[in-house]
């Protein structure tokens, strides 16, 4: 009887100490998921707080872009004072759910601004220590998110290489390939033996044999290229006050000197140095060879140098890195900072001025930090002496004539040049024209002039920050960039 107690008592503490262990998982499992789903639902919570906080930073952007259309440049939010401006965030039903608050920065260039660069930070009023952060660029957008704009019907031939938009405002034959939108302003347009055919054909306003058709849009509204050549008489003005300024050669002198005695059919030769600097020459002599201009036919092309004297070395102002050269430009070299240069004719006594493209032009960085926009009244021109395998950065301008190398015959004797063929054209940036493109001459079917092999490629880090005074593309400012940051 004894034992029988004594086993039945320890078989009940046996039970009982395994409802104790299995109790103890139990409540360690139970506790574990109760914690876990708290885990869980504060994430959720804080998730929620975190979306929310986002959408009122962006509301911060929205705001300020509102503000800007109704107050063009001003970058105090209306105070006079220096930021943060901190707002509230209301919901029509709740009233208050949360604030933002902004950092506003306006990018000065040339006594002009630019662009504005707006920092919102949203948070809500449940948890205001969750923040959330969305910068973004408000400007007008730029040439530079196009790696062509031509105001002329135009041809790219099968061995082009083009990565960016391609816009025309006339009739675009496309047997190149294409990697972006390529875009023309007409239905139609009636394509002669210059673009390939014969006898002449009305074709679709983008027709050709290139890959990627897909990417081809036509009617699109028209590229207006009065609004986006620049005022040049207003660069030059801006150079005399805080850039720098170079008169007619004949004349002599520079940074707001000016001799209105008349204008030197030579013109400048400026060196880029890679330091911030360039060196300039007077351009004394030049020598001729015959060239074909798809504009002017037949003409001599003085655009080798024969002599020059140096002028100087000069440091690009860091306050207003604008260069206005009112004669005729050779330019080459290395460029470092964000510089524009322009080559003009404002005075009505001198020719339309073209910029020759002598040598190579290349960036000290590949960051973004570095850019050229090249600004000609009339032609930019690669030279007939240009490197066998040329480079090109920068956005190119040809405001009232063209972009391009002219056409010159083969080998000699008579008119002839070893030079005439060239191997590869490499383009990193915009190529802007009023007239039409051309760097590759074809007779008869066959090359016989130019490059042989073009690539072209817009710069993506210029199209959000291009060097300053480059032109746009569209009055209406829009964010150009925008991005979260925490």
């Amino acid at each position: 009887m004894y034992l029988n107690n004594l086993n039945n008592t320890k078989k009940g503490g046996y039970i009982a100490l395994l409802v104790l262990v299995f109790s103890g998982i139990f409540a360690t499992i139970l506790f574990g998921l109760t914690g876990f789903i708290l885990i869980q639902n504060k994430a959720s919570i804080n998730k929620e707080h975190k979306e929310r906080a986002i959408q009122i930073a962006e509301a911060g952007l929205d705001y300020y872009s509102w503000f800007l259309a109704h107050n063009p440049g001003n970058t105090t939010d209306g105070t006079g004072l220096s930021g943060p401006y901190e707002h509230n965030y209301e919901d029509p039903e709740s009233g208050v759910i949360g604030k933002f608050s902004l950092i506003v920065n306006g990018d000065q260039a040339c006594n002009t601004t630019t662009a504005v660069d707006i920092e919102s930070t949203g948070w809500t009023s449940d948890a205001p220590t969750t923040k959330s952060i969305i910068s973004g660029k408000y400007a007008r957008p730029s040439v530079a998110e196009y790696a062509y704009i031509i105001n002329s019907n135009v041809w790219a031939g099968a061995d082009r290489n083009i990565k960016g938009k391609y816009h025309s405002n006339g009739g675009i034959r496309m047997d190149g390939s294409n990697q972006s939108l390529v875009t023309s302003s007409v239905s139609s347009w009636l394509c002669t033996s210059s673009f390939g055919c014969n006898p002449s054909q009305t074709k679709s306003g983008v027709f050709g044999g290139g890959a990627n058709s897909e990417l081809w849009s036509f009617p699109v509204p028209q590229v207006d290229f009065v609004g986006i050549t620049q005022d040049l008489v207003n660069m030059k003005t801006q150079a005399k006050a805080s850039g720098l300024y170079f008169p007619p050669a004949e004349g002599g002198g520079h940074n707001g000197e000016h001799n209105d005695e008349g204008s030197s059919m030579r013109g400048y030769h400026i060196k880029f140095k890679g330091d911030g600097s360039f060196d300039i020459y007077k351009v004394n002599n030049t020598s001729y060879n015959w060239g074909y201009d798809s504009a002017y036919g037949w003409k001599r092309d003085y655009n080798k140098i024969k002599s020059e004297t140096f002028l100087g070395n000069y440091v690009v102002p860091s306050s207003c890195s604008l260069i206005f050269v009112e004669d005729k430009l050779w330019l080459e070299g290395t460029i470092k900072g964000k510089v524009t240069i322009a080559a003009a004719s404002v005075t009505g006594e001198g020719n339309n001025t073209d910029i020759i493209l002598n040598g190579n032009i290349s960036y000290t960085t590949q960051n973004g930090s570095d850019g050229l926009t090249a600004i000609a009244e009339n032609n930019i021109l690669v030279s007939l002496y240009s490197p066998n395998d040329m480079s090109l950065r920068g956005i190119f301008i040809a405001q009232n004539g063209h972009f391009g190398r002219n056409y010159y015959t083969y080998g000699y004797p008579s008119y002839g040049h070893s030079n005439a063929k060239r191997n590869t054209l490499s383009i990193n940036g915009t190529i802007v024209s009023n007239g039409r493109v051309g760097t590759k001459w074809t007779c008869g079917g066959s090359y016989c002039s130019g490059y042989a092999s073009r690539v072209n490629s817009y710069d993506r880090k210029l199209a959000t920050d291009p060097p300053p005074l480059t032109p746009f593309v569209s009055n209406e400012y829009k964010f150009i960039e925008w991005r979260e940051g925490q």
